[in-house]
């Protein structure tokens, strides 16, 4: 079974959780029971997550020796270029070593489907923000937060929209579907 969720911002990727209180996390969806989630994606980071009933179908997923390009919509902070993407595209140098090149293109704007961030991201009439699409086939931890920030970009939303062959495609926030293959 391979089920294709779209994890609201501020849930956790995981079942439950020991903090006092407790933060939303996955068993909160109605998800079907022993699934688990192929990969990560952190609570401030909203969009497909990938859960799987199948060891070997996650471990596909998520190791990196599979290279399954992972694509995400970045809002950041400042007015992003052609020599922000040509940096991007290159790989840049992290403090945990260089990352493999990515795809990276401007955005006009956000895309009109997108929902509203709750809570919104900070507005600011001073700074500017611009909206990329990047594709990785890493998965190194906060890698496209840490990859905009090394470009002069800090994020300030981060939504994926597609696993290798699988999209978010009309998944709202908090809903989840059943996926072939």
């Amino acid at each position: 079974m391979l089920i294709a969720f779209n994890k609201p911002y501020g849930v956790l990727t995981q079942f439950t959780d020991q903090s006092m209180p407790p933060r939303p996390t996955l068993a909160a969806f109605g998800l079907p029971k022993d699934v688990y989630a192929a990969g990560r994606l952190d609570i401030d980071s909203e969009g497909l997550l990938l859960l799987s009933d199948d060891g070997a179908r996650i471990a596909q997923i998520s190791s990196p020796k599979f290279k399954w390009p992972k694509t995400y919509l970045v809002q950041v902070e400042g007015v992003a270029d052609e020599s922000h993407l040509a940096q991007l595209r290159a790989g840049v140098v992290l403090n945990d070593g260089p990352t493999q090149p990515a795809t990276a293109r401007l955005l006009e704007k956000a895309p009109d489907w997108l929902w509203p961030r709750d809570p919104p991201v900070r507005f600011r009439k001073s700074v500017p923000e611009s909206w990329l699409e990047l594709t990785i086939k890493e998965g190194r931890n906060r890698q496209v937060r840490r990859m905009c920030a090394a470009v002069g970009l800090p994020c300030l939303r981060l939504v994926r929209i597609s696993v290798g062959p699988h999209r978010l495609d009309g998944l709202a926030p908090g809903q989840w579907r059943s996926e072939a293959g």
